[in-house]
């Protein structure tokens, strides 16, 4: 091959890798600049989670100064299907996390809350229930034979411990009234008074019922260490119903667009068995099992 026909050869070839190059460079370019768009349409929003500290086991802080508690890592699990949210949780009182909410402290609020009006009217509450709480029926051991069921306890004319009407037990005392007029339990407003009081009032017979939730009596009468063991071989106790619990949210647009994303992660997480798993981990039984509506 000639001299001259090596140096036409060679700038063909230094063209062609020339256009190539800049192809490549290109290319590269707009991906880079593609992913760089995705990325920055991809905008992850931030909020912040109050949860009781010492409401166990529904949220509490754990001894590794961790946010943990059934309710807390449902919305963990929530957080890890919703990729363009990021939660950061704190442990707080439930007079803090009920302020923090309303002045827009906090985005979201996590206590084992039920639905109630006046809830639903200072916050956003989404339409599925985070988990539920089992209430029921703290009576005398004595009369465990004949009263199994608030049917039983209705039809027997027994004297129920007084309620805050302020309480959300009160609601469910009503409906049930609302529903069965021949047999309704008389509801009484409550004073002040202590859970002790409760126990000891139903032991002595002063009121034959104490409206309770299944967890708080297994933890201050059946456990070898409650506060109120010593009423465990006078006392029985039967489930009513499950109740669910729900996150509260703080009123603004961007919770009213998180409210419709944390729906349809439930909904998943529910499909999956994700919650069921975590119930009965931290409850040793599936808590929805008793929600019958």
């Amino acid at each position: 091959m000639t001299k001259k026909k090596w140096i036409i050869t060679g700038g063909v070839l230094l063209a062609v890798a020339g256009v190539t190059f800049a192809s490549r460079y290109l290319n590269q370019s707009q991906s880079t600049s593609a992913q760089s768009a995705d990325s920055s349409s991809q905008k992850v929003t931030r909020l912040k989670v109050a949860h009781t500290q010492n409401y166990v086991p529904y949220d509490f802080v754990n001894d590794k100064g961790e946010s943990d508690g059934f309710e807390v890592q449902v919305l963990k699990a929530v957080d890890e299907k919703l990729t363009d949210y990021e939660f950061d949780y704190t442990g707080t009182s439930d007079e803090d996390l009920l302020i923090g909410l309303e002045s827009g402290k906090y985005d979201v609020g996590i206590k084992g809350a039920w639905y109630t009006d006046e809830r639903a009217e200072k916050f956003i509450i989404p339409e599925q229930a985070i988990g539920a709480s089992v209430i029921g029926f703290t009576i005398r051991k004595d009369q465990a034979d004949t009263i199994k069921t608030i049917d039983d306890f209705a039809k027997s004319k027994g004297k129920l411990v007084p309620i805050s009407p302020q309480n959300a037990q009160w609601n469910v005392i009503e409906e049930y009234n609302d529903t069965h007029k021949e047999n309704p339990i008389t509801l009484t407003a409550a004073e002040s008074f202590s859970v002790a009081d409760a126990y000891a009032w139903v032991l002595e017979g002063r009121y034959d019922a104490y409206f309770d939730i299944k967890l708080s009596y297994e933890k201050a009468v059946q456990a070898t260490d409650g506060a109120y063991h010593q009423y465990a071989d006078q006392l029985s106790y039967f489930p009513y119903k499950g109740i669910k619990t729900y996150p509260l949210l703080n009123r603004n647009a961007t919770n009213e667009k998180f409210a419709k994303a944390y729906d349809q992660a439930i909904k998943e997480l529910q499909a999956d068995g994700t919650i069921k798993k975590l119930s009965e981990k931290y409850f040793g039984e599936d808590v929805f099992s008793y929600v019958t509506d």
